[in-house]
């Protein structure tokens, strides 16, 4: 059975994902931090042998410590690991305290990088893996009032094209999945009229679903992918293009 680990896998994208692996007859490891209800909850919900794992992923520590746990579970590594945890900053650009940015950073990027860090040796020594990381549509294009979460998610891509080329050699793609706005709690900053306005801007006239990002990331650990690596993919119904 193919294993995969899913970072941020309590709500969300990461929720989505993880059903939608399972479903599809793989074993997951559902990582959280603070949502320890809604993880135990999808624990029971998928069933074994997935497992909820906590670990705080900005903590070199608690990756070790959430992979060594994995593989004693599953007596393997995975198959695909999916580095999804993330979190928000909004507001103007000089009103965000240092200490902030920094936390932020210490997620959305030291995160991605140590769960690669601590997975990709069981990848190379079977010359056979696949790593998706979720950035989002503004790791591209940026966005007004969320310029240090941009930052975060276009080093998300940066890490993405670097890592592909060092680990293509093994027979290990790393695919970047970029979404526009999807209907997850990080909307919560947002009021109705915002989130209206959004849908307009969007050629498709709807705001994505947790569904949309799975499905694809679902295609790119799939063996129809094992040709595409590097790639920045951006489900975000036209919202950019």
């Amino acid at each position: 059975m193919k294993t995969v680990l899913i970072t941020g896998a309590a709500r969300g994208i990461g929720r989505e994902c993880a059903l939608l692996f399972a479903k599809s007859g793989y074993a997951v490891a559902i990582n959280y931090n603070s949502s320890e209800n809604q993880a135990k909850e999808l624990e029971r919900l998928i069933g074994p042998p997935s497992v909820a794992i906590k670990a705080d992923v900005s903590d070199e520590a608690q990756v070790r410590a959430m992979f060594e746990r994995a593989r004693a579970h599953f007596g393997k590594g995975f198959d695909v690991i999916i580095n999804n945890a993330g979190i928000s900053l909004y507001g103007l650009f000089t009103d965000i305290p240092l200490s902030d940015f920094k936390r932020l950073l210490d997620v959305n990027v030291c995160g991605p990088v140590l769960c690669c860090k601590y997975g990709l040796p069981y990848m190379i020594e079977r010359k056979l893996g696949c790593i998706i990381n979720i950035s989002s549509v503004w790791g591209i294009c940026g966005a007004s009032c969320e310029v240090h979460y941009s930052v975060s998610k276009a080093a998300i891509i940066g890490l993405t094209k670097a890592l592909a080329k060092e680990v293509g050699p093994s027979n290990v793609t790393v695919n970047c999945i970029a979404p526009g706005v999807i209907d997850t709690d990080m909307l919560s900053c947002f009021s109705k009229e915002e989130i209206n306005a959004l849908k307009e801007q969007t050629p498709l006239g709807r705001i994505g679903k947790p569904e949309d990002v799975a499905h694809l990331a679902l295609y790119l650990a799939s063996d129809s992918a094992r040709f595409i690596t590097g790639q920045v993919i951006s489900p975000n119904g036209g919202f950019v293009i």
